[in-house]
C-alpha cells in the first residue's frame, strides 16, 4: 500500500485544459470591432476569444500582420501544459495588403498578375513555411491538439458587387481555394485538424445581403477582414468538428 501511496504521489498531475491562440489578422479578430489589444487587433468577438471562455488557462497572442517568418514571439506562448493550440496563417506570407491594394486601385491586368504572383508563392514557397511553423508549435506544444483554420473566399459568386469587377473578384477567389489547399496538406503533413471555413463563408462574402466580410471601410485595416458575425461563423466551424 505504501509502494502505491508513493506511485500515485510522484505520479504528474493531469494537465488543466490550456488553449493556445496563434496566428494573424484573421485570427486575432481584426474587423470584428471590440479591440482588447489596438496594436494587434485583438478582439474579444474574436474566434479564439470565444472558444477561450471554455477553458480554465487561455493564451490570446495572435496578432495582425503575423506571417509566418514573425511568429517567434508567439511561439513562446505554447507549452507542454497546452492541451489546445489554433491558428490562422499564411495569407501575410503571400502579401494580402499588397494584393488587395493592387486590385483596388489598379486595374484588372494589374490585378491579375498581382494574384499569380502571390498564387506562385504560395505553391513553391509557403509549404515549406507552413511545415516549419506547425513543426515548432508541435516541438512547443508536444501534449497539444494543433487545429489549422484556413481562410474563406472574400466574394459570394453572384453578388452585384461593384467594389472590384467581375474579374478581380474571380482572381481573388481563386487565389483563396489555391491558399487554402496548400494550407490543407501542409495541416494533414503535421497531423493537424485542417477546418475549412470556405463553405460556411460562400453566401456571406463582401457584398453579398448578410456579409460576414468586411468591404472597404475605415479603418482601412478592417477592409477584407470577417466582421463580428463572420467570427462567429469561425467559431462555429471550428467547434461543430470538434464536438
Amino acid at each position: 500500500m505504501a509502494g502505491v501511496l508513493a506511485v500515485a504521489l510522484l505520479a504528474p498531475a493531469p494537465f488543466a485544459p490550456e488553449y493556445v491562440a496563434l496566428g494573424d489578422s484573421y485570427a486575432s479578430g481584426a474587423g470584428a470591432g471590440s479591440y482588447v489589444d489596438g496594436s494587434c487587433r485583438r478582439s474579444s468577438n474574436a474566434y479564439p476569444a470565444l472558444q477561450g471562455k471554455e477553458f480554465p488557462s487561455f493564451k490570446f497572442v495572435a496578432c495582425s500582420g503575423a506571417t509566418t517568418k514573425s511568429l517567434k514571439s508567439q511561439l513562446r506562448a505554447p507549452t507542454p501544459a497546452t492541451t489546445l493550440v489554433t491558428i490562422t496563417i499564411g495569407g501575410n506570407d503571400l502579401g494580402f495588403v499588397d494584393v488587395l491594394t493592387t486590385c483596388t486601385l489598379q486595374g484588372d491586368a494589374s490585378c491579375h498578375r498581382r494574384v499569380e504572383k502571390a498564387r506562385q508563392f504560395a505553391r513553391d514557397q509557403l509549404p515549406a513555411r507552413l511545415d516549419a511553423t506547425y513543426s515548432a508549435i508541435k516541438a512547443a506544444a508536444p501534449n497539444a491538439e494543433l487545429v489549422v483554420l484556413g481562410y474563406p473566399r472574400l466574394f459570394t459568386q453572384v453578388d452585384g458587387c461593384r467594389t472590384l469587377s467581375t474579374t478581380k473578384r474571380g482572381d481573388l477567389n481563386d487565389a483563396a481555394d489555391e491558399l487554402s489547399g496548400v494550407i490543407a496538406e501542409a495541416a494533414g503533413r503535421a497531423g493537424a485538424r485542417y477546418v475549412d471555413v470556405r463553405e460556411a463563408f460562400a453566401d456571406h462574402g463582401v457584398c453579398a445581403r448578410e456579409p460576414w466580410i468586411n468591404a472597404l471601410v475605415n479603418p482601412t485595416a478592417d477592409s477584407y477582414h470577417p466582421n463580428r458575425a463572420g467570427q462567429v461563423a469561425y467559431f462555429k466551424a471550428l467547434t461543430s468538428r470538434s464536438r
